[in-house]
């Protein structure tokens, strides 16, 4: 599963109580009341646990979380791969 299938499972699921219906990949997080600051926490929680990355204070601002396609080119760009993730 690539990045952006992959966050966007987790979001759908642990927000969206599994009606992904109309979470297109630019749609604002904050914005739409989809994820909370709480929430915040747990999706930072996801991508550290999932990705194996350590998520500082400075990179906490929205142009890194508050989307789909914000969140996966963030993850790109800290695991240094634009090609998503290998299989196996």
């Amino acid at each position: 599963m690539d990045y952006q299938s992959r966050i966007r499972e987790f979001v759908v699921d642990n927000f969206m109580f599994g009606d992904g219906d109309g979470l297109t990949d630019d749609v604002s997080f904050m914005g739409s009341g989809i994820v909370d600051s709480t929430g915040m926490l747990e999706l930072i929680g996801f991508i550290e646990e999932t990705y194996g990355v350590k998520v500082r204070d400075e990179e906490l601002i929205p142009e890194n979380f508050d989307s789909v396609s914000r969140l996966t080119k963030f993850v790109e760009t800290k695991l240094g791969n634009k090609g998503g993730e290998k299989a196996g």
